[in-house]
């Protein structure tokens, strides 16, 4: 089969109206065709000119190609950079352009370009323009500045409009200050559905789920069009609190709007109903989605392996990897939890050493957590300490918590006396370490350390409560006598 035609020619005679017609927007650019005409409107001397036009083409085509290709965003800032050193002074039209393509890349090290554009429009006299100010206040927010976004919002000449209160929310929301978002949000005097998915999704992300779901319904009420962030975040909200119901709720104006909902949609219902333990609508919605990433497998396999379903969970598993799936520490740890509640020890002893072997996965914490829960459940205790002494780090209550209940399941009282004194390191305070250990003693008929245990608990507690610090007495105390 001939391959396809890749179409006329491109020629660009000297005039720049050429280059206009090439460079339309009613026509579509690929990134090949946009680069070529680049090229010809380098050589033809185009861009040699300081002729404002050929550049303004240039940055527009650029900007409308960096959505889809975040790349042309570093060309459009090349272009305008080239154009500032030809003396083509930026207008109200040019310097927006650069301002989103920096915002766009949104990254800490773009902060100096930022600041260097800022200077631009002050020294061009551009900020009374309102595409100006807005586009700099995108950008602040982008960057989580929400001061300095704040600081060109109250020095627009001209009302800001909802665009405006809109990227000031933003910049709010994106630096965690939801109270201050609120408060804009609360004094807009138009808003629209950008307005209220932003400070949804700032509260969801905050963690004040409750509040996210208020501002939802409210939406609603006054007849919003939720977009696809909006409901990931009220969904994540959900899965959050057990609010099942609301869920189901929001699944359903998904089904009636999304026919083919994007793999964020996706990922939060399988969330939802994975957390909630509706495990067969969970596996349903993920089946039915037209795509998933890692955070969708991720979300099943998880919920999978907290509900008690292991053996699914693995089988899972192992098809995210037969699909190309790369898993990482969250994957593993659903993985490691579904061993444990299934009782494959050595099904879990050949993924945690392959974790980074052969998936490139580094071992975390949680990971040797759920492995020293496995193996103490198993009765492998000396197995479990060995794995603790060749950790690169040391352990935390989930490791030593782990190991301390598997002795208590198999009345290991000397091993149980070692994890008790690391926990007790970690936190004198822990009441259950005592109350644990009380137990183990009991169960092995040393019912005189089951009545010092006691009163060293007693004593602290009575010490606590009387406001004194006795930690590290006591911690000696408790220490000499689980030696």
């Amino acid at each position: 089969m001939a391959p396809p035609s890749p179409g006329p020619p491109l020629s660009l005679p000297s005039p720049y109206h050429s280059l206009a017609h090439l460079l339309h927007p009613r026509h579509r650019h690929p990134p090949r065709r946009l680069l070529a005409a680049h090229a010809l409107a380098a050589v033809a001397g185009h861009l040699s000119l300081r002729d404002p036009r050929p550049h303004t083409l240039l940055l527009a085509a650029y900007s409308r190609l960096a959505r889809p290709f975040p790349a042309a965003a570093i060309l459009l800032l090349l272009v305008f950079r080239s154009s500032l050193r030809l003396s083509v002074a930026p207008t109200r039209h040019t310097l927006p352009l650069a301002v989103s393509a920096a915002s766009s890349a949104g990254r800490r090290h773009h902060l100096p370009l930022a600041l260097s554009l800022h200077a631009v429009a002050v020294a061009r006299n551009l900020l009374p323009s309102p595409h100006v100010a807005n586009a700099l206040v995108s950008l602040y927010a982008r960057h989580a500045l929400p001061d300095a976004a704040r600081r060109v919002f109250d020095e627009m000449p001209s009302a800001p409009d909802v665009f405006s209160h809109n990227a000031l929310v933003h910049a709010y929301a994106s630096a965690g200050r939801v109270r201050a978002a609120r408060e804009v949000f609360e004094g807009m005097p138009v808003r629209d559905a950008v307005s209220w998915g932003t400070v949804v999704a700032g509260c969801a992300k905050a963690g004040q789920p409750e509040e996210a779901l208020g501002l939802f319904d409210r939406m609603k009420e006054e007849r919003f069009r939720p977009d696809d962030v909006t409901l990931a975040a009220v969904l994540s909200c959900c899965a959050q609190l057990g609010a099942l119901d609301k869920g189901r709720e929001v699944h359903e104006y998904v089904k009636r709007t999304r026919p083919r909902p994007n793999v964020f949609l996706c990922t939060g219902l399988v969330d939802l109903y994975a957390k909630c333990g509706c495990v067969e609508d969970a596996r349903e919605v993920f089946e039915a989605c037209p795509e998933r990433n890692v955070f969708t497998w991720n979300a099943l396999i998880v919920g999978l392996a907290m509900h008690g379903h292991g053996t699914v969970a693995l089988e899972y598993f192992h098809r995210m990897l037969a699909d190309g799936i790369q898993p990482d520490g969250v994957t593993f740890l659903g993985v490691l939890i579904a061993c444990s509640h299934a009782g494959l020890v050595d099904m879990a002893r050949r993924i945690f050493s392959e974790m980074e072997g052969v998936h490139n996965v580094p071992r975390e914490l949680k990971h040797y957590g759920c492995m020293a829960d496995l193996l103490g459940r198993a009765g492998l205790i000396e197995e479990a300490m060995d794995m603790v002494r060749k950790m690169p780090m040391g352990g935390d209550n989930y490791v030593w918590g782990g190991i301390l209940a598997g002795c208590r399941m198999h009345q290991n009282v000397e091993a149980a006396e070692v994890a008790a004194r690391h926990l007790l390191q970690l936190n004198p305070d822990d009441s259950g370490v005592y109350s644990a250990m009380a137990g183990i003693y009991a169960d092995a008929g040393r019912w005189e350390d089951v009545a010092k245990i006691r009163k060293l608990m007693d004593e602290r507690i009575g010490r606590r409560n009387a406001g004194c610090s006795s930690i590290t007495t006591e911690l000696k105390d408790c220490t000499t006598m689980l030696s």
